[in-house]
């Protein structure tokens, strides 16, 4: 029982960072502002972040239990929206 517990806290660990990555993203996608002089500058820190996140959401699916790896793959369409969307205003 013991040696289960740092995989189970590993796991926590690896869901809170991918969604601290996807909560990044989603923030910074919701403060871009398109005609704005620094859009350039912004979109691709989102493009970083997005990336980021999407990396933490891997890494985060390989240990996820059932519940949070459908959070995870939820995390990851929105986060393929979000790129869709900003491709779209480019």
């Amino acid at each position: 029982m013991a040696d289960k517990f740092p995989y189970h806290k590993d796991k926590q660990q690896a869901f809170q960072a991918a969604q601290q990555g996807y909560e990044n993203a989603q923030g910074l996608f919701e403060t871009i502002v398109s005609d704005s002089a620094s859009y350039g500058h912004q979109l691709k820190h989102l493009k970083d972040e997005v990336n980021e996140a999407y990396q933490q959401i891997e890494n985060a699916l390989e240990v996820a239990s059932e519940h949070q790896r459908a959070q995870l793959e939820r995390f990851q369409q929105d986060l393929q929206s979000m790129v869709t969307e900003v491709n779209q205003t480019e």
